[in-house]
């Protein structure tokens, strides 16, 4: 539906009209005029008394949580369209409007404002009435309005539903109908599902949560389907995204366990997403279509106390978690070094083998750790493996990417804000990063991107040990490990006074730093534990040549880029033994060829399916090391780097030799 032109009368026309649309419009007409309303008449502007507007807000409270920043976000997308924003509840009583000052003011002689009632008893055929009426999106431009004091409005309003499919409310943006664009319902629809994941994501925050689609790179966007998973396998809710893709209703999906809709026990799935370098994992409908899944859960709720079952009653014997890999004692009471987050990223590399042992050194003393390295390296992954490894594992970890926020708006996320603080601020309020991380972990990533004048008030709340609020003159006591990471020279952001070197002080207690793949010399063994983690059976095997061509990659998106080639080999392969350069993408294929640098061999790795060329292991290590001093430039310290291996022993090898 689109702006054809202009008419006479000032009045924005729509071209084509779509007939289930237009079938709409009249049937809500039909409905207001056998309620008795008129189309002339001025309509009833009475507002409900405030201590019932109170009322009402409160009883809507948290879904005004909910929506609030998400109508801020939404406003700045509109805020040229001389628009307004509005939440209803499922009544259709205004609770908040945001918007641009003149049009609320236009807006409010129609009582368009909070109070007022906009059901289709109320005010006619509208597009928020009529949304709840339809239960549906709904567009009601110009004069499809059914009382003609409305046809200056051009209204598009989207329903709100609980994972159980209750109706919460109506999200609705309204403006002059001569401002009217195509892509204003797009918005409000895909701003009212973040409410509902918002809301979802919120009231199943101790559950398993299943995020899936068909391709796994919507995996994390809007367009993916959630599932809320109980402890018994069975699903406790969900948003509307996983109802279109599963083409069912919800009463039918809750009469399902994972292992009869997804063909796979909750215990597999728990055990494969206990690596948090798990890629997703793919599962089979019972119509045979496949999505890709990732799940999200609370390790220490659902294993540390041993509070949880995990066999899923519908399990077959050879379904239950024993042949899924997990033994049930271990997972009633598993010992720490058995859920070591740090263990898990052992995988024989000298560097990462030096970084970790640092890390266990100071784990509980209460210093605080910076990571660096460049993307892709894995320093989130660290940063919640020192986490799980703490005393604080049982506590909330909070991950906060200061590069991603708007500097407008990284200020109120990271410290919080009182109600009345600034335009458009929450009820009561909101309280922040850094007080949901209290007794947990806040992990800052991208710290050399946080604005200088937001590091002065961190770096206030690091030395107090307490924040306060923005609007609010009292600070509130906070107990957090702070863990920092950055791809930037942070020195070099000092230098230039773009970075505070009293913050950065403060948070480098240790530094260490990630090395990029290129550097490591355990290649081969974490390809394999990223093939055993994307692959539900058994792990193909890398033929040499490509192992080769691993080898001498350079790899700019280090691991994480590592783990897309092997999850778009590991479906080319389509369970075939050996992944070959045909299952390779071509593009990667010919950048690897392009720049391909000499090889550090993988020393500690597993053996792949064909042995190299005839050589002892001793002349391999002695060429491996002397190619590496060489491509340093006779660097020693560059080389020993480079290979995982102390520059003693570099000296050693070529002394003797």
């Amino acid at each position: 539906m689109a702006i054809q032109n202009i008419g006479d009368n000032g009045t924005a026309a729509l071209a084509p009209p779509d007939p289930a649309h237009l079938d709409s419009i009249v049937r809500s007409h039909e409905r207001c005029a056998a309620l008795g309303l008129s189309r002339v008449d001025r309509p009833d502007h009475a507002a409900m008394l405030r201590a019932d507007l109170t009322v009402a807000r409160e009883r809507n409270l948290r879904l005004y949580e909910h929506a609030a920043p998400v109508m801020e976000l939404l406003l700045e997308q509109i805020l040229a369209t001389q628009s307004m924003i509005v939440l209803t509840d499922s009544q259709g009583t205004v609770l908040h409007s945001v918007g641009h000052d003149s049009f609320l003011q236009r807006a409010s002689k129609v009582a368009l404002a909070p109070g007022a009632n906009w059901s289709e008893p109320c005010k006619g055929t509208n597009a928020i009435g009529t949304a709840l009426m339809n239960e549906a999106p709904t567009l009601v431009h110009a004069d499809e309005h059914f009382m003609r004091a409305n046809v200056f409005l051009t209204c598009s309003a989207a329903p709100i539903f609980d994972p159980r499919g209750n109706m919460l409310g109506v999200l609705d943006v309204s403006g002059d109908q001569r401002s009217y664009h195509q892509h204003t319902m797009g918005l409000v629809k895909m701003s009212a599902r973040m409410i509902e994941n918002h809301w979802l994501n919120d009231d199943f925050r101790n559950a398993l949560r299943l995020h899936f689609h068909s391709r796994p790179e919507f995996i994390g966007t809007l367009m993916e389907g959630i599932l809320a998973v109980g402890r018994d396998g069975r699903f406790l809710g969900c948003n509307r995204s996983a109802l279109d893709q599963l083409g069912m209703s919800g009463a039918a999906l809750r009469m399902n366990s994972v292992t009869s809709l997804l063909g796979t026990p909750l215990a597999a799935i728990i055990d494969h997403f206990r690596s948090p370098m798990a890629v997703p994992l793919p599962m089979t409908l019972a119509d045979g279509r496949v999505v890709h899944a990732h799940a999200r859960f609370n390790w220490p709720t659902w294993h540390a106390l041993g509070s949880v079952d995990v066999v899923d009653d519908e399990a077959t014997p050879a379904q239950r978690p024993q042949a899924a890999g997990i033994d049930i004692a271990s997972a009633r009471a598993p010992t720490p070094s058995a859920l070591s987050g740090l263990r898990y990223l052992q995988t024989g590399d000298a560097q990462m083998e030096a970084v970790i042992g640092k890390v266990r050194r100071v784990l509980n003393r209460g210093i605080s750790v910076l990571v660096l390295g460049e993307t892709g390296t894995g320093k989130e992954l660290l940063a919640r493996a020192i986490h799980q490894d703490s005393d604080r594992a049982r506590q909330p970890f909070v991950a906060v990417n200061c590069a991603s926020i708007p500097e407008s708006l990284i200020e109120s996320e990271l410290f919080g804000y009182e109600e009345g603080a600034f335009t458009g601020a929450r009820r009561k309020g909101s309280v922040g990063k850094i007080l949901q991380a209290n007794g947990g972990t806040l992990f800052l990533d991208e710290i050399g991107d946080m604005p200088l004048a937001l590091q002065a008030r961190l770096l206030r709340v690091l030395q107090e040990r307490q924040v306060s609020p923005l609007g609010s003159a009292k600070p509130v006591a906070i107990d957090v490990a702070v863990i920092a990471a950055t791809h930037r020279n942070l020195r070099e952001l000092i230098e230039r006074q773009a970075f505070r070197e009293d913050l950065y002080y403060r948070l480098n207690g240790l530094v260490v730093r990630l090395p990029a793949l290129r550097e490591r010399s355990d290649l081969v063994t974490i390809v394999q534990k990223i093939l055993r983690a994307e692959c539900s059976g058994r792990a193909p095997e890398i033929a040499v040549d490509v192992l080769e061509l691993f080898s001498g990659y350079h790899w700019p998106g280090n691991i994480r880029q590592l783990a897309s080639v092997l999850r778009t080999a590991a479906v080319m392969a389509g369970g075939e033994a050996l992944i070959t350069r045909a299952h390779l993408s071509d593009d990667f294929i010919e950048d690897a060829d392009r720049s391909a640098v000499p090889a550090v061999t993988p020393m500690a790795a597993e053996p792949v399916v064909e042995a190299p060329a005839a050589t002892t292991l001793e002349a391999l290590e002695l060429e491996t090391i002397r190619r590496a001093v060489d491509e340093a430039g006779g660097n020693i310290s560059v080389a020993s780097k480079r290979l995982g291996i102390s520059r003693n022993t570099i000296y050693r090898k070529l002394r003797w030799r």
